[in-house]
């Protein structure tokens, strides 16, 4: 089969420029090249097809067609012109869509492949309109979902218009309850992400989250070529220059590897050991920001929302006095962030991942598949990956739980990263992913797809109104 993968919003290019660096560049961003990779290996024909930029500070991203290193153009990465040439924030990009997906049209010129997937609200409405015009079906998958975002941003009728204005979120919501309708399945990493995103009010009318025939659960898989146990020739340098930056403290310590996001809650790790006097005699606290090496010198390089996480991380540590049982370390690719994993895994550390929510919880994973315990947040899909115990599950509105949970982790280190290493070979694989993904696409396949009507412009405005009205 020739497979499509939408993603409007995604930047990829050869060599993950950017990964992490970016709102825009995430988590989605490595789900959609491994889940490709896994597809070609299967046999399919993939194509990525994302957007053109034609813009000198983003050189990585000019070519009409690219490919990764060692897979000989499949799975290819296409890009597509809308909307000009400079980049263009994600919630800029939704005037230009129906741009984007004539313009993909005419580049297969006729010989449209057989199936699509459109991820996040964009990819979705993309792959709706492309059905509409096309004919393909598509399946949806919606990482994280818009509804959730506007809850939990503190969103109401007194700041709509700045949310609206910044977050375009009558366009993403609408564009999501188009997706459901319209797609032949939706694919989630977890039941609890169908039954609690899926249900939110604002998808009423959209899904029913009881219909079994419209969901697919497709557990995330570990780049295991990456993550894995087995020291290579990155552990060398990487053992070296953590040596130098953890000089005067000695294992285990707590890892903490995510964005500068509020909603990760890095900030709670450091609340609980500013509040705990056994965390801070049995553990050192290793923050992972990948490009700045001093955060107290370099806080003010960073773009306004990141700088505000760090100077508040920043601010608890000096108040804690805990500058002392602290290292930020700059990790730069994945490739040293597997070395760093293993590094701590020979301390006996643990990996914390204590977001306020968590629709999957890759990072986890990632670092269980190199060795270190896990201690995840309790609300989302780390409850189904720790189910059987692998892992401590916390509150992380609670540094006390946070504290209780790292504590238990360090105490059980080596029950837990056998228990962890071993869920994550069986479950949480990219092949295992690419196999339920295209069990549900030949399903599709088969199926005459249906066109529906034409599709609408996008605005969920009054709905939102009337959401808000009832909280």
């Amino acid at each position: 089969m020739h497979i499509l993968f939408l993603n409007p919003q995604g930047n990829f290019d050869p060599n993950d420029s950017h990964l992490t660096e970016h709102p825009d560049f995430g988590g989605q961003l490595i789900y959609v090249k491994e889940l490709a990779i896994a597809m070609a290996d299967a046999g399919h024909k993939v194509d990525i097809v994302t957007r053109r930029i034609e813009d000198p500070n983003w050189p990585e991203f000019a070519s009409e067609i690219d490919d990764y290193p060692d897979y000989e153009d499949n799975p290819r990465i296409v890009r597509v012109r809308c909307g000009g040439s400079a980049f263009l924030d994600k919630e800029r990009l939704w005037d230009h869509l129906d741009e984007f997906v004539h313009n993909m049209i005419a580049f297969y010129a006729g010989t449209m492949p057989d199936f699509a997937t459109g991820h996040y609200a964009d990819g979705g409405y993309c792959a709706a309109l492309t059905q509409h015009l096309a004919g393909i079906g598509f399946t949806f998958t919606g990482h994280s979902l818009g509804a959730q975002k506007l809850d939990k941003l503190g969103t109401n009728r007194g700041n709509l218009e700045r949310m609206e204005a910044r977050f375009r979120f009558s366009r993403r919501i609408a564009a999501e309850r188009l997706s459901m309708r319209r797609a032949f399945r939706i694919v989630t990493s977890t039941s609890q992400e169908r039954y609690e995103q899926y249900a939110h009010p604002l998808y009423a009318g959209a899904v029913e989250v009881g219909d079994d025939d419209r969901f697919s659960v497709i557990p995330p898989g570990v780049n295991t070529r990456v993550f894995n146990a087995e020291a290579n020739r990155q552990d060398a340098a990487t053992r070296a220059m953590l040596d130098d930056r953890l000089a005067g403290l000695s294992g285990p310590f707590v890892v903490v590897s995510s964005r500068l996001d509020e909603k990760k809650n890095t900030l709670g790790v450091v609340r609980a050991f500013a509040e705990n006097t056994r965390l801070r005699e049995q553990a050192g606290l290793a923050i992972c920001i990948r490009g700045i090496d001093d955060p107290f010198d370099e806080v003010d390089r960073l773009p306004e929302n990141e700088r505000g996480v760090l100077k508040a991380i920043l601010q608890c540590i000096t108040e804690a006095n805990l500058r002392g049982r602290v290292r930020f370390l700059d990790i730069r690719s994945q490739t040293q962030l597997a070395a760093t994993y293993r590094y701590f895994a020979r301390t006996g550390s643990v990996f914390a991942l204590t977001a306020f929510y968590e629709p999957f919880g890759l990072a986890p994973i990632e670092a269980a598949a190199c060795g270190l315990a896990c201690v995840a947040t309790r609300n989302g899909g780390p409850s189904e990956i720790f189910a059987d115990g692998s892992g401590i599950l916390v509150d992380p509105f609670d540094s006390a739980d946070i504290a209780r949970g790292l504590l238990q982790a360090l105490a059980a280190h080596a029950e837990l990263s056998a228990r962890a290493r071993r869920r994550v070979s069986e479950t949480y694989t990219w092949r295992n992913t690419a196999e339920g993904y295209l069990a549900v696409i030949e399903e599709g396949v088969k199926r005459a797809p249906h066109l529906g009507q034409p599709v609408p412009a996008l605005d969920a405005s009054e709905r939102i109104v009337r959401h808000l009205g009832t909280g």
